[in-house]
């Protein structure tokens, strides 16, 4: 998986409004999310939050149909029933997410 081009599914509708709760990209990324050795949250090479020309999405690689067709049928569906703007993934470069650190 990753060679393959993703779907980026943005965070407007297809009206142009944005789509709320602000927090869904988040919610359903963690839901195929799991906690490394350093109990930090890893989120799933198949489907990741990521930021977009400001703008924040979520990026569903193609290959999850296959190794879990339930979770991109669910994360599909959903994007279709809140008429949420799905596109390919167009980026010549695919950049992993960052954690961002702040210092105490």
């Amino acid at each position: 998986m990753g060679d393959e081009p993703a779907m980026v599914i943005r965070g407007v509708r297809e009206d142009g409004g944005k789509f709320r709760p602000s927090d869904w990209i988040e919610r359903i990324s963690a839901t195929l999310a799991n906690f490394g050795s350093d109990h930090r949250l890893r989120y799933s090479r198949s489907a990741k939050p990521c930021t977009i020309n400001g703008e924040k999405c979520l990026v569903v690689q193609r290959g999850l149909a296959e190794s879990d067709p339930h979770a991109y049928e669910f994360i599909m569906q959903f994007a279709r029933s809140n008429r949420l703007c799905i596109v390919e993934d167009r980026r010549e470069i695919s950049r992993p997410v960052t954690q961002e650190r702040r210092s105490a």
